[in-house]
């Protein structure tokens, strides 16, 4: 059951969007949609996995997101990409991290809960059990902002992955925890329900774990690293975004692990250049991969029946969170440029 699409989502002109980014972030997709030139059958099933604000909804059924990283030298990282996916429209946004950055992290908003159980003088067999517990209540796991490379966040890093597919979360992966599946690239190899969020530099790195050959066009790589990985979504950032999802015919085994049908195959590959700021200043990957999991953990609640008529497939949602993540991450550093200029920064954008 193979999809072939390859589209191209381009932007309204800045003077027809509602400046309101993240308090109505949904309007710059749905209000000019008839001026947009977004794929119709994508616009749509974005719109279908946003919750509803009609009252029907409870506590957590607009998704429970949780955000892994943040240990002694990286706090802001952690805070954009959790802050940012309430901001967006989760109900709950959750931070697991080190006890030396949860001071901080509780100190910039009440609004986050903190589980400061990554202890550097504990071993992952200890923490498995609370982390194991804590991931059952949610409904995405952003792995990666102010994860840093130390062997113990690694560790757990690795566990909390491995515990997210064996409960069939979906993941979304940047930074750090992009050099972590570099480095095993197992870790992530055949996981549909995972998208990640790769960089320049990052993603020249994965590429070469996966060994594409550069004289492949640029503009096509992201579709061989995702088939080299085995399906797993990518998002490329730069000038453009490049979304591709290319799976090849999953076996029974990936069926299981992805709660998707034998078979099942797609290829698709999706270009969002909405123009964004002019300045790429950090913090801006953090609120991209909060963004995508918020709309992840839609998915997840609509995937469950909590919204919606379920005629979306779970396979799509990786891919339809990924653009729409990159839209409203990319409209919202526009915004946050033309009024701050050389000033911006993250705390603008988010």
């Amino acid at each position: 059951m193979g999809e072939h699409n390859h589209s191209t989502c381009q932007c309204v002109p800045s003077s027809r969007i509602s400046s309101s980014v993240f308090v109505q972030p949904w309007l710059i997709v749905t209000t000019n949609a008839p001026t947009m030139p977004v794929p119709k059958h994508i616009l749509n099933q974005i719109k279908a996995i946003i919750p509803p604000l009609n009252g029907s909804l409870h506590k957590g059924q607009s998704g429970r997101v949780g955000v892994l990283g943040g240990a002694l030298d990286y706090t802001g990282a952690p805070f954009f990409a959790s802050i940012s996916a309430l901001r967006v429209g989760a109900d709950l946004s959750h931070v697991i991290c080190s006890p030396t950055a949860a001071g901080a992290i509780k100190s910039y908003s009440p609004d986050l809960i903190v589980h400061p159980i990554l202890r550097e003088d504990q071993t992952t067999d200890q923490v498995k059990s609370a982390l194991d517990s804590l991931l059952s209540r949610l409904h995405v796991l952003v792995v990666g902002p102010g994860l840093g490379r130390e062997d113990y966040m690694i560790n757990y890093a690795k566990l909390a992955v491995k515990i997210a597919k064996e409960q069939g979360m979906y993941l979304v992966l940047d930074a750090d925890a992009l050099w972590m599946v570099g480095q095993d690239l197992g870790l992530i190899r055949g996981y549909r329900r995972a998208v990640l969020t790769p960089n320049v530099m990052e993603f020249k790195r994965l590429s070469e774990s996966v060994k594409i050959d550069p004289s492949i066009p640029p503009e096509e790589r992201a579709m061989h690293v995702s088939r080299a990985l085995g399906g797993v979504t990518v998002l490329q950032k730069g000038a453009s975004d490049i979304i591709c999802t290319n799976t090849g015919e999953a076996s029974k085994e990936q069926a299981e692990l992805n709660k998707i049908k034998e078979g099942e195959s797609t290829e698709e590959r999706v270009v969002v250049d909405v123009p964004g700021g002019l300045k790429r200043c950090g913090g801006q990957g953090d609120i991209l991969s909060g963004t995508v999991g918020t709309i992840m953990a839609w998915g997840k609640c609509y995937e469950s029946g909590a919204f919606g008529d379920s005629s979306i497939p779970s396979s799509r949602i990786p891919l339809l969170a990924a653009v729409g993540g990159s839209m409203v991450t990319r409209t919202a550093s526009r915004h946050a440029f033309s009024k701050r200029g050389r000033g911006e920064h993250p705390s603008t954008a988010s």
